[in-house]
């Protein structure tokens, strides 16, 4: 049976954990966290996914404000997304040698600096240095702080934890566009930085509260423990495992991309101010918040009725996720000036349930698959196709957004405007979108082959 479980963020993280659970766990159980520590590490964490989903919406204001250039506009995002994904596995290996503490302070200082800086850009450049900046912090920050949880909570205590973080990081994903959308209708573009430098200060006040996971002297079980660490490295290729790792990318394809750039769209090509973008998106945002909840409840009734079917009916609500990514983009070629908004709120809301309906499932059953000695190295493998794709998917959706707008007469000497979501242009932007969401549909749809394939695989190896 799939199992939740915390997730250290290396390689070096799983053995040193692995090595001390006992000391540990005995430690913590005689002195419990003080109240304060998940709001400290939630809140700074709920920045990351707000900065992934939420920038987007602001670019035709920033663009009107500092500069249509397409290249400079895009890397408002993709700055942010590159560095995030690249850091990631970097502050892993940094974390445990400078302590888990002091990593999130560090991470939670440099997103503070660069909200600041942000805030105050006055060119595209300057602006996109500031994102890269943030996206080197955020990757600091979600890396000590899924660490911290774990050395600083056990038994139930500590999966309740990590429960309540994944659901921020799919609140702030989901409710990214909303929330910006609002607040740029509000304040303007530099609001939205500095709403974000707001809740790092807060985080950053209160980190007086986190303590590092206490150490204890090696000793001859370390090294058996190191061992098994070393050896599990083989099940990472187990077919079952492999093709959870399938779902975070199609998720990313299907529905990260159309999360960040369908604001602006809408703006472009609806004419939609700021504000009523983001609270559209609700309908492709609040089936990531139900889904979860009601696979949970089938899953939970069939584990007390018939629980060896538990993992033939997560397989089939996997499939059914990638069909809906499949579907939606292909639901979105009627995307026009003259759309009927519902028609486009049915298939923004296949969307969502595309991404929303597997997020309880993957990271237990991924794990379900591995030895306990090499779920932590499994888990950062798993984060890092997850955060990797998405930086790399919303960099292609733009590059090829782009090249498509450049590619019609009609948009010569104004690509950069079309391009930024600046309404005026709404017959061009939309007739480049077909390409880009076609591209995305097939993406999805092999993606869904190689699932059905790997799982086909995984049950063949466990009858065997």
């Amino acid at each position: 049976m799939p199992h939740d479980d915390p997730r250290p963020t290396s390689p070096t993280a799983e053995i040193s954990d692995a090595a001390v659970r006992p000391q540990t766990d005995l430690h913590s159980t005689a002195r419990s966290p003080h109240l304060l520590v998940l709001p400290v590490l939630l809140a700074a964490q709920f920045v990351t996914p707000l900065a992934i989903a939420g920038v987007a919406i602001s670019l035709p204001s920033i663009s009107a404000d500092l500069g249509p250039d397409t290249t400079l506009l895009q890397g408002v995002v993709n700055a942010f997304n590159a560095t995030f994904a690249m850091f990631t596995l970097v502050w892993g290996f940094v974390s445990d040698r400078l302590g888990h503490v002091t990593t999130f302070i560090i991470g939670v200082v440099l997103c503070v600096i660069a909200s600041a800086a942000s805030m105050s850009a006055t060119s595209l450049i300057f602006l996109d240095g500031t994102r890269a900046l943030a996206g080197v912090g955020a990757a600091a920050i979600i890396t000590s702080a899924s660490a911290l949880i774990s050395g600083q909570f056990t038994g139930a205590r500590r999966a309740r934890a990590f429960a309540i973080f994944g659901t921020i990081n799919g609140l702030g994903l989901a409710l990214g566009p909303s929330i910006s959308g609002g607040i740029v209708s509000l304040g303007g573009w530099r609001a939205v930085f500095a709403v974000h430098g707001v809740l790092l200060l807060t985080s950053l006040i209160g980190s007086a509260v986190l303590r590092n996971k206490p150490e204890h002297a090696p000793t001859r079980a370390d090294a058996g423990n190191i061992a098994r660490a070393q050896t599990g490295i083989r099940s990472l290729f187990h077919p079952g495992y492999l093709a959870m790792l399938v779902i975070p990318v199609a998720g990313a394809a299907g529905f990260v991309t159309l999360l960040t750039y369908l604001p602006a769209a809408l703006q472009a090509v609806q004419n939609m101010t700021p504000g009523n973008a983001g609270l559209i998106m609700l309908a492709m945002t609040l089936p990531v918040l139900i889904a979860p909840t009601l696979v949970h409840g089938i899953s939970q009734r069939t584990q007390a009725r018939k629980p060896q079917r538990v993992d033939g009916i997560q397989t089939i609500v996997c499939g059914v996720a990638l069909s809906c990514l499949v579907l939606a983009p292909l639901g979105l070629l009627g995307f026009s000036p003259t759309a009927p908004l519902p028609y486009l709120l049915t298939v923004m809301v296949l969307a969502g349930l595309g991404f929303g309906l597997p997020l309880g499932i993957v990271d237990g059953r991924a794990l379900s698959f591995i030895p306990e000695s090499a779920q932590g190295r499994a888990a950062g493998v798993l984060n890092f196709f997850r955060i990797g794709s998405e930086a790399l998917f919303v960099a292609l959706y733009a590059l090829v957004l782009t090249a498509m707008i450049r590619n019609q007469p009609a948009a010569d000497g104004i690509v950069d405007k079309v391009a930024a979501g600046q309404p005026g242009h709404a017959d061009i932007y939309a007739s480049a979108l077909p390409p880009v969401l076609w591209a995305i549909a097939v993406s999805c749809l092999v993606l869904l082959a190689i699932f059905t394939l790997l799982s086909w695989l995984a049950r063949r190896r466990e009858s065997f």
